[in-house]
């Protein structure tokens, strides 16, 4: 089985939907999934995923299945140093990579700031959605790989947010989603693609072939800046804290 993660097209989020440039975006990535035989197709509930998946869709002459559980990552922090609420993969890699802890995928959301904010309790939720549509389609979580009950070539494709595929590649790959949080970035409208390998019968994994995929924009579109902070501090263009 195929697994497709793509993340919402240029934002606009006083409005939850895209910006100029993300239907542009979104109209480029159209031509790329209807080139694809897609088995079923997932969609967060929020407006700017919504959008970037409608002329895919359309393309496809397919609906999408809408799950609570792919909406952004929702469980803000309270920063140590400033007491301000924010999104866990905003915090200030000087603050938070001082902890070992966050480096462990088994303990990462232990931490007092993380248990407070529910992260963990979020993250689980997150978990046992995937897992749920996983064993719909023939893969059964056991333990930290997968039980093949009807072993498939299916592509199933989930259009979401950065933040929640972290979470989903880190129960997947088996990593602290802070590390991919902090460590990665899927620009607006990427795709990422992960596939079950399935070595001894009847169990499988999961391998990630590709990550943030933007082919489908070069020449035609610059990718956007959207999910980054700036290269360099001098940088005053682009996103500061």
């Amino acid at each position: 089985m195929k697994l497709l993660i793509i993340r919402h097209a240029d934002p606009d989020y006083s409005i939850d939907s895209l910006t100029e440039k993300g239907w542009r975006e979104a109209a480029l990535l159209s031509e790329r999934v209807a080139s694809l035989t897609i088995e079923k197709v997932y969609v967060s509930p929020l407006g700017r995923a919504k959008d970037t998946a409608s002329l895919s869709l359309k393309k496809l002459n397919k609906e999408a299945e809408t799950l609570q559980w792919l909406r952004e990552f929702h469980a803000p922090i309270r920063e140590e140093q400033t007491g301000n609420m924010r999104i866990p993969w905003d915090w200030v890699p000087e603050e938070w990579s001082r902890n070992e802890l966050f480096y462990d995928k088994d303990l990462w959301s232990t931490v007092p700031i993380m248990q407070e904010g529910k992260v963990g309790e979020e993250a689980t939720y997150v978990n046992q959605g995937l897992d749920m549509i996983l064993n719909r389609h023939g893969y059964q979580r056991k333990g930290n790989l997968y039980h093949v009950m009807k072993p498939n070539n299916d592509t199933i494709v989930f259009f979401c947010h950065f933040g929640v595929e972290c979470v989903m590649l880190g129960h997947l790959l088996g990593i602290s989603p802070m590390v991919l949080w902090h460590g990665t970035c899927a620009a607006p409208s990427s795709v990422t693609t992960l596939v079950t390998e399935e070595r001894r019968e009847g169990t499988a994994s999961f391998r990630m072939t590709s990550f943030a995929d933007i082919s489908h924009l070069y020449k035609r579109e610059d990718p956007s800046f959207a999910a980054r902070f700036c290269e360099c501090y001098q940088n005053k263009e682009e996103r500061h804290d």
